[in-house]
């Protein structure tokens, strides 16, 4: 999981909850209408400009993105380096028992071509496949948060602009002038909360996850071609430093 994400998201609402609740008259930052504009709005915007196929794919994308921990790059070189001393100690029909232990689906296709004796033009082509299409299904999962976090503020003032609209027809009851204001002005709350702490950091998450997934394919990649043409663990290593900070790539050698 994510701590970062998590703690973040509950830090940011559970401190705006705390300021609203100890200025008093929490009540009236509950507002249905208002919500009904915003949220209703911003989703039937966003369906409007997206399928609806690619609406319900970034649920699954914003689950892994919070569940799911990547590997620091330091684990995916000691982790390659100990495929190429297995393999060059056994041949890479050896690897086939380091498959079962990996929950990578990427590289567990890479290590069976490797196991199948694919070339290495072969691997690298079918391999850049796979990261190529993550990195747009991430893209469009990113696109699509940024645009709701732009779309829940605009809604918030559409919002407003209802409620200042009301509210100047009942001019002739001052006393009504301020709550109708207060309510009016609730919407653009809930727009700005909306945009600020939940979908443009979500945003900024899934591209800054989808860099470092990304980056970690490439290195996996990287390391499986130089196992097809056989390098040694050592060679293996000094390919892979590229990737690593100096304080990182001290800690790297086979572990089998």
């Amino acid at each position: 999981m994510d701590l970062a994400t998590v703690i973040g998201m509950l830090a940011g609402f559970g401190l705006v909850t705390v300021a609203i609740f100890s200025g008093g008259g929490a009540g009236m930052f509950f507002n249905i209408p208002s919500l009904m504009i915003v949220v209703g709005g911003m989703v039937s915007a966003t369906l409007i400009h997206f399928s609806l196929g690619r609406v319900f794919q970034i649920f699954s994308l914003l689950k892994k993105t919070i569940l799911n921990q990547l590997r620091s790059e330091q684990e995916v070189v000691q982790r390659l380096v100990d495929y190429a001393a297995i393999s060059r100690r056994d041949g890479a029909l050896a690897l086939e028992q380091q498959m079962a232990q990996t929950n990578n689906p990427f590289l567990i296709k890479g290590l069976q071509m490797l196991i199948d004796g694919q070339d290495e033009d072969t691997i690298q082509q079918q391999l850049a496949i796979d990261v190529q299409y993550l990195q747009e299904r991430h893209e469009d999962g990113k696109k699509i948060l940024e645009f709701m976090g732009g779309s829940a503020p605009a809604f918030g003032m559409i919002g407003t602009l209802i409620g200042l609209i009301q509210m100047l027809r009942q001019l002739d009851s001052p006393d009504s002038i301020g709550l109708g204001m207060a309510t009016a002005l609730i919407t653009t709350f809930y727009g700005a909360i909306l945009a600020n702490l939940l979908f443009l950091p979500l945003a900024g998450k899934l591209g800054l996850r989808s860099k470092k997934e990304a980056l970690q394919k490439e290195m996996m990649i990287e390391g499986l071609l130089a196992i097809a043409r056989g390098e040694s663990p050592t060679a293996v290593r000094e390919r892979m430093h590229a990737f690593l900070s100096a304080k990182q790539r001290e800690e790297i050698k086979p572990n089998v």
